[in-house]
């Protein structure tokens, strides 16, 4: 059956990038204002937050963040709860929201995102990403996350016939896209050569197939329908929602090509939904990697397995295609602050459904699908979302 009460009434966020001076209680209030009283969602309304963030406890030697945040942006004394579950924290936090309106306990609640990464070394940064990989058997034994999804992209390789070009291509778009997203960490395009440029970060990544490291913060208002009428006549509604784990090893996966999780995850949203990947306008997808953003196309149904990759060639995915993906740059070019990603995603989406994405403005809108993934897919999160009169 679709969820039939949840609707976002607005969505904001930060610029994402290295935001010297600025804390992760600052960026978090930030968006928590542009979300609520400068769009006139009063703070008092709000009843509950659901906060994601994955690892303040080793980027800024703080813990039990929920109710620290919450305070610092003037929502102190109500229930406030921190989700973790890798790169898919802010996802999570979402689910935990709409389970929320969908109960009846609450009609309006916060859920935000938010995270501080370029405070510590690069070093220390990716040591605190390899948390979110099975330490016994993968990170304690110097696999990284670039190490993983270069495993992801060689397997892909030999099996469809993915080429360093695909790859490099994936970049190019988002860069491309990106040039005109003020919000971006990376405002400028990069040509094919640039992209290609042999500077290996864990072959055959290069350095234009990763995203950045970044702090940044993201937040959205949810309500129940009869509320949204209070602030709005066009909200975005959360039609369908699905989580899958997997194993953390990637040892005990039966393949490398494709994300069990996010099958599994986007399948249970289409079906509450009622709705298929064909139904899709656009999609905002993972691309932690490039090669992340070809996989999952092809894991959420966009395209069948091994066509992800002639997709971009044929500029299907573009900003002007049939089926374009991650159009205002996704985590490649905006940025990857990590417990903030799966919240900008839906603030991503939630503009380009209102028609609100200016030079990034996709043609079709009405629906759209969005894929957030934790650590090696061990957690993915994906949702389906429909702009609707309330």
């Amino acid at each position: 059956m679709p969820l039939k009460n949840t609707n976002i009434v607005s969505a904001a966020q930060t610029k994402f990038g290295v935001l010297e001076g600025v804390s992760m209680r600052e960026m978090f209030a930030e968006a928590v204002n542009k979300a609520t009283t400068d769009v006139g969602v009063p703070k008092k309304d709000i009843q509950a937050a659901f906060i994601g963030s994955f690892i303040p406890e080793m980027l800024i030697h703080q813990g039990h963040t929920a109710p620290l945040l919450l305070d610092y942006a003037g929502l102190k004394g109500i229930p406030a709860t921190r989700h973790e579950a890798a790169c898919a924290s802010g996802a999570t936090a979402l689910r935990a929201g709409i389970m929320a309106i969908e109960s009846g306990l609450y009609d309006t609640v916060l859920v935000a995102g938010a995270e501080k990464m370029t405070s510590v070394s690069t070093n220390r940064a990716t040591e605190a990403l390899a948390a979110a990989a099975d330490d016994d058997f993968e990170s304690s034994m110097g696999l990284t996350f670039p190490g993983v999804f270069a495993i992801a992209a060689v397997a892909h390789m030999q099996k469809y016939g993915t080429t360093f070009e695909d790859l490099a291509k994936v970049a190019v778009k988002a860069h491309k896209n990106a040039s005109t997203n003020p919000l971006a960490q990376f405002q400028k395009e990069i040509s094919l050569e640039k992209a290609m440029t042999p500077r290996f970060i864990a072959w055959p990544l290069r350095l234009f197939d990763c995203s950045p490291i970044s702090d940044g913060a993201a937040a959205l208002v949810l309500t129940s329908t009869e509320k949204a009428k209070k602030y709005t006549d066009l909200a975005v509604k959360i039609a369908g929602t699905g989580q899958a784990s997997a194993s953390m090893n990637l040892s005990d996966r039966t393949q490398l090509s494709s994300f069990e999780s996010s099958v599994n995850a986007s399948k249970t949203a289409y079906d509450m939904a009622g709705l298929t990947a064909k139904d899709m306008d656009f999609a905002i997808v993972h691309d932690c990697f490039t090669i992340a953003e070809i996989i999952a196309s092809e894991d959420i149904g966009f395209f069948e397995p091994g066509q992800g990759a002639k997709a971009v060639q044929d500029g299907v995915t573009a900003l002007d295609g049939d089926k374009p993906i991650n159009p205002m740059g996704g985590l490649k070019a905006v940025g990857h602050p990590v417990g903030a990603t799966g919240v900008k995603q839906i603030v991503v989406a939630c503009k380009e459904l209102l028609g609100e994405a200016g030079p990034n403005q996709v043609a079709n809108h009405n629906s759209a699908v969005v894929h957030n993934f934790g650590g090696t897919g061990a957690t993915c999160v994906v949702n389906v979302l429909r702009r609707a009169d309330v």
